[in-house]
């Protein structure tokens, strides 16, 4: 019996889930869980590239101890965050985190050689300040030695399995997030990365579709782990994968990766590109056998994330959840607006936004999360709405995977406020969008279609 490895990795933890089939069943079990968090280094915020590296191979480790040997494992993070590498293969500089303030203002100064109009006609990607040609042109600027200093560079997961398999390789769909890719052509952008100012060199290192294996274990890593396994590179944005791990039970769903992030959408088979997309704020990445995911980045249960971490976690996300559904505060917050993106104390900004707009000052915990959710139901109502005008679709259903799933208020208010069925599940999507690839890869399933309609003989998925 085969068995299949997906680390799974985003801004606040990550997880080792071992998955195999058994009949029709997909059966998965965790094997490994961190915490992860970006911390102050050298004046930005930083992941902890080697602290990565060192869980990941803690966690193959114990899956190794828990008696499994997968014949594949593969590697899903967040997007645009990469390293710098030079000629040997060590890191030039730290891994910067994507809410780092190092890319205020560099929007405006790639609009000196290149119009916002142009560079969404050619990547589809809508603007974020931590987009990754944003990021690059940021760094070149505080370090203009890192120009040749730098010979390569890697997205996150792609830089963990560079360090597993001493194999360099990109990964479309998360290339694709970064606003360096033709998204029409499926490749580097040179007319991008001139306009930006990017050394050509960095650029050389091939770009793969998901499903591709990078290659085997170096036996440095085989010695710590205890096996050896083929290194596949999945749908490595953690959205990518996620979008592949939706039951979708018609050709009208919409669909919603519920994390860090509420990524709202739809695939297509081609980017949209129209300047009437561009002004809604719709963003084309790549997706599995090069499809399009065509949504909205809404600033997701990040704002709930940061309201318990400042509550000093007395609260569980469930018990938040509750709360949130016994207030009957009727304000909310628009959840895609950046100010939510690092502020000092989310609490005080979700009050300052409410008190900005006239509303009642909440009265209890229980009022901020009321407001919160609420908010992020409306955006999800709003941008489906979009969605069908710009697409000339018309959706059934809304379909959400990953943790958000699991947030009962949010999906009810959800389903009130869109009229229409939400499902919710399975919980683990990243994860399982992950072990699709890896499975489909191996043979264990013909195509992304006969995987997805396992999933409901697999898991348990709740209607609203």
């Amino acid at each position: 019996m085969n068995c299949y490895l997906a680390v799974d990795i985003g801004a606040s933890g990550g997880r080792h889930i071992v998955a195999w089939l058994e009949e029709e069943r997909i059966i998965t079990k965790e094997v490994y869980r961190f915490e992860n968090g970006a911390e102050m280094k050298n004046d930005h915020l930083c992941w902890d590239a080697e602290g990565l590296v060192n869980h990941v191979i803690a966690g193959m480790k114990a899956c190794h101890e828990q008696g499994y040997a997968p014949v594949s494992m593969g590697i899903d993070t967040w997007g645009v965050d990469f390293v710098l590498l030079d000629k040997n293969g060590g890191m030039v500089g730290d891994l910067v985190a994507y809410r780092d303030s190092r890319t205020d203002g560099i929007d405006k100064l790639l609009e000196e050689t290149m119009s916002f109009e142009e560079l969404y006609r050619i990547t589809g990607i809508a603007k974020q300040p931590f987009n990754t040609v944003y990021q690059m042109m940021a760094v070149l600027k505080e370090h203009p030695e890192y120009r040749e200093q730098a010979a390569d560079f890697l997205l996150t997961p792609e830089y963990l399995s560079y360090r597993l398999t001493g194999k360099k390789g990109h990964e479309w769909t998360n290339l694709s997030t970064g606003a360096l890719m033709d998204a029409h052509a499926h490749n580097w952008s040179v007319e991008v990365r001139h306009a930006a100012g990017l050394p050509d060199h960095w650029f050389e290192t091939p770009v793969h579709a998901p499903g591709t294996a990078l290659g085997t274990l170096t036996d440095e890593v085989k010695a710590m782990v205890g096996f050896d396994t083929t290194v596949i590179l999945p749908a490595t944005h953690d959205t990518g994968s996620a979008y592949m791990a939706v039951p979708a039970r018609d050709d009208h769903a919409a669909f919603l990766s519920s994390g860090t992030w509420s990524l709202l959408g739809v695939e297509m088979d081609h980017p949209a590109t129209s300047m009437d997309c561009c002004k809604a704020g719709f963003t084309n990445e790549g997706g599995w056998n090069y499809t399009t995911r065509f949504l909205k980045n809404i600033m997701g249960l990040w704002m709930l994330q940061c309201i318990r971490k400042e509550t000093g976690k007395q609260h569980s996300y469930a018990e938040m959840a509750d709360m949130a559904g016994q207030s009957t505060y009727a304000a909310y917050v628009d959840a895609t607006d950046n100010r939510f993106m690092a502020p000092e104390s989310m609490l005080e900004e979700v009050k300052a936004a409410l008190r900005e707009q006239g509303a009642p000052e909440p009265e209890s915990l229980a009022d901020i999360l009321r407001a919160v959710n609420l908010g992020l139901a409306v955006c999800y109502r709003d941008s489906i709405r979009e969605m069908a005008e710009l697409t000339g679709q018309t959706f059934t259903s809304l379909n959400i995977v990953g943790g958000g799933s699991q947030n009962i208020t949010l999906n009810r208010l959800t389903a009130e406020l869109t009229g229409m069925p939400v499902y919710a599940g399975p919980t683990e999507g990243t994860a399982l969008g992950n072990l699709a690839a890896q499975m489909i890869a191996d043979g264990a399933f013909a195509d992304l279609a006969a995987f997805r309609a396992a999933l409901p003989l697999s898991f348990d998925i709740t209607e609203y």
